[in-house]
């Protein structure tokens, strides 16, 4: 083996085998895998060899993953999520002792694409946040291809994710003292699932039509999508206490600083699960601020039909902030975001924002896109197995090649 052994440590993945097929992977390459199972239903994703639990209680944690991180040697930690409670402890300790820091999550560029980043995601990236920087990593980089690739199946979503925190109801016992992640009790949420599969042909109807009324009319709106209440980016990355925090901001200053004619549309995010009560919230607020018809509420709907029309987009931190200046819309964001660049969002107060939004520079969004993908994104998705396996060849490869955040031309151009 000509390279330098490397000795990597995995946490918690997404509900995928992705992290299990890379470990192997990087075990072929003649490299040492471990893993820390956190929870039953970890024992369940992982199902291969190199693994210990970890059963105590979270204020145990730091202690535990510092000695383990010592006693391994470890070179590498990986980790998908590194705002999670045991991973951004984790992740601590190993900065501390100089151990790279890789982190995963579902692409910036949706829907066929995953991010791998060295330390930490969205708002926490290193990626630059400033037009010249983002010029000099776009330099000489190919244009993405958003052609779609994959056909995600909802039975890819749905069953690992079942499997997964039922096992972990069911199997509490094995590990007492564990502390999820999300924020609703598992058997709650998938019954809140179950009425929104049973009502969602009704749902997406009243939204289409309501969507087609609102276009018909030619008037001006402002879009607002809704993030889910449990996404970290609003829990550890922004001013607010939640969505509905958010929401009182936003329709306090579209009430104040508005032009009288135009309309705000507040559409749910794809994956809610109808437990916050977003209808009757927002007719509070719209109560409240003497808003009367001029907020529209959909819940369902085609994200990227409202942004072709919208006279701007507002959203906390979202990832429908980056598809909305990819489609020339302009743009204020509330919190720390990745693409919150100059010369992209508007850089004005809120207030200002609803009578002068101002577009995205084209060039400079097309620039972010090509140093984004060419660094920080590659071509795949767990819920396809042709979108996996190429997920998993080509983390494998940026991971084996030190190429974490480095400009690295992806394989955007390979012919299926």
């Amino acid at each position: 083996m000509s390279h330098k052994q490397r000795r990597f440590l995995f946490l918690q993945g997404p509900l995928s085998p992705l992290y299990a097929r890379i470990a192997d992977r990087l075990a072929m390459q003649g490299h040492v895998v471990v893993r820390i199972n956190l929870c039953a239903g970890d024992v369940l994703q992982w199902r291969r060899p190199g693994a210990v639990s970890f059963r105590g209680h979270l204020d145990e944690w730091p202690a535990f993953i510092s000695q383990f991180l010592e006693d391994h040697g470890i070179t590498d930690l990986i980790l998908h999520g590194d705002r999670r409670a045991y991973h951004r402890i984790a992740g601590e300790k190993a900065r501390e002792r100089g151990v790279q820091v890789i982190a995963t999550e579902l692409g910036y560029l949706r829907p066929d694409w995953m991010t791998i980043e060295r330390d930490a995601t969205a708002a926490g990236s290193h990626f630059p946040r400033d037009a010249a920087a983002i010029g000099r990593l776009a330099q000489d980089m190919p244009t993405p291809d958003f052609r779609p690739l994959f056909s995600s199946s909802f039975r890819k979503v749905a069953i690992p994710d079942i499997a997964y925190n039922l096992t972990n109801t069911l199997l509490w016992f094995l590990y007492p003292h564990y502390q999820r992640h999300t924020i609703y009790f598992p058997p709650v949420e998938y019954s809140a699932w179950l009425v929104r599969l049973i009502t969602k042909g009704n749902r997406e109807r009243k939204a289409m039509h309501a969507t087609n009324e609102l276009l018909s009319k030619n008037g001006q709106y402002f879009l607002v999508p809704l993030q889910l209440e449990g996404d970290f980016q609003i829990r550890d990355r922004s001013p607010f206490d939640g969505i509905g925090q958010a929401l009182d901001t936003i329709m306090a200053s579209f009430a104040r600083h508005a032009p009288a004619d135009m309309q705000l549309v507040l559409k749910t995010h794809p994956l809610d699960n109808g437990l916050e009560r977003w209808p009757r919230l927002i007719a509070e607020l719209a109560a409240r601020y003497q808003l009367g018809q001029r907020v529209i509420f959909l819940d369902g709907g085609q994200l990227d039909r409202l942004i072709a029309h919208a006279t701007g987009v507002v959203t906390v931190n979202s990832s429908a902030g980056l598809e909305a200046l990819l489609s020339d819309c302009p743009v204020k964001v509330l919190a720390p975001a990745i693409y919150d660049v100059e010369g992209m969002t508007d850089q004005s107060p809120l207030d200002r924002f609803w009578s002068a939004p101002t577009r995205p520079d084209r060039q400079l969004v097309e620039q972010f896109v090509r140093a984004l993908a060419a660094t920080v994104q590659v071509r795949g998705t767990i819920y396809a197995d042709d979108g996996l396996e190429m997920a998993v060849t080509q983390m494998s490869e940026r991971i084996l090649n030190n190429a974490i955040n480095a400009p690295y031309p992806p394989a955007l151009q390979h012919s299926r």
